[in-house]
């Protein structure tokens, strides 16, 4: 196994469904597995079985994949772990109780902290990839009138999601991602005017968050946002 000395941001990887040999390409600007995205190093770990379809419907028997992989990051030298969907934050606890690293699976964790941020007649919206498999736990919120706050949107129907649940994935053109988002958006605004701020849970939207950001004028969180807090915290 490759070996780090140095201070990593660990991300747990989902089934990239190359074969043996072949390298993937290179990340695009802003991505979460972009060591230029933090100006840190960055290491992930395949988490066994982890497809993307799998995880965003939560099936309970990856736990442990998740567990072994977040050991493994930890182990190269990861200070602050996270995931690569945000769907796993369902493996939140399960992981942060393996290791003694902070870990931070997904945005989603942010979500208690935003609504207190917002008046109480506006509104967050979540952006996901795909919203007929986003379930109500995933939002860590037991106040009811919380999740009235919140407003749910997805890409389902659009190029990403078709090109992620292939296997092995597909990669899609920024382009593409930007336009899924943006039309997602539109109709969240359209339908929900009090939105005041925006959530990505999707691991591939960052590369385009500061386009959306500039198109909507609205505040924008995603996956690196809670990474970057992270790693600023540890002092790495």
């Amino acid at each position: 196994m490759e070996s780090h000395t140095e201070s990593c941001l660990g991300i747990l990887g989902l089934e990239p469904g190359l074969p043996a040999g072949m390298t993937p390409p290179a990340p695009p600007s802003g991505a979460l597995c972009s060591s230029a995205t933090f100006d840190f190093p960055v290491i992930s770990e395949t988490v066994e079985g982890a497809w993307a379809d799998v995880v965003m419907h939560g099936d309970p028997e990856l736990e442990s994949a998740f567990v072994a992989a977040a050991r493994r990051l930890v182990e190269r030298g990861a200070v602050v772990i996270t995931s690569s969907c945000g769907s796993a934050v369902r493996y939140q606890a399960a992981v942060a109780a393996a290791v003694t690293v902070p870990v931070v699976m997904s945005s989603l964790l942010l979500v208690p902290a935003l609504l207190r941020q917002l008046p109480p007649a506006t509104k967050l919206a979540v952006v996901t990839a795909d919203s007929r498999v986003f379930r109500d736990d995933l939002l860590g919120l037991s106040d009811p009138e919380e999740r009235a706050q919140i407003v749910i949107g997805g890409i389902e129907g659009g190029k990403m999601l078709e090109n992620e649940y292939m296997r092995p994935p597909q990669p899609t053109d920024i382009v593409d991602i930007e336009n899924d988002v943006a039309a997602c958006v539109a109709r969240l605004r359209a339908a929900h005017p009090g939105i005041a701020a925006l959530l990505f849970t999707c691991t591939g939207f960052p590369p385009i968050t500061p386009a959306i950001r500039r198109m909507t004028g609205l505040p924008i969180y995603d996956i690196t946002t809670i990474c970057r807090m992270t790693l600023e915290s540890v002092g790495a």
